[in-house]
């Protein structure tokens, strides 16, 4: 996989090298999909803590539950402002 994706980055950095607006792309491309996949990874732990939780106190469900619910829209709207950050500045250029 790692021979496939080599020729992508060859020319990736070859378009970079020749136009600025290469490395800004390249830039705002990395920054989105670094924002999108710690979201994932923080809303997947969290749920995954949740059950945990809740299987450990079943009496507890309700509140486990809305704190997840919370701490998951809080994740979901950082990683929304990282990525727009990151195309804001693939705009600049």
């Amino acid at each position: 996989m790692i021979a496939e994706i080599q020729p992508l980055l060859q020319v990736a950095a070859d378009t970079a090298v020749s136009n600025n607006q290469g490395l800004a792309l390249i830039g705002g491309g990395l920054g989105a999909g670094l924002a999108v996949i710690g979201a994932g990874i923080g809303i997947g732990r969290i749920g995954g803590q949740a059950v945990e939780g809740m299987a450990r106190q079943p009496e507890a469900a309700a509140r486990i539950q809305t704190a997840a619910l919370i701490l998951a829209a809080l994740i979901e709207g950082v990683a929304l402002f990282g990525a727009v950050i990151a195309f804001q500045i693939v705009g600049k250029f």
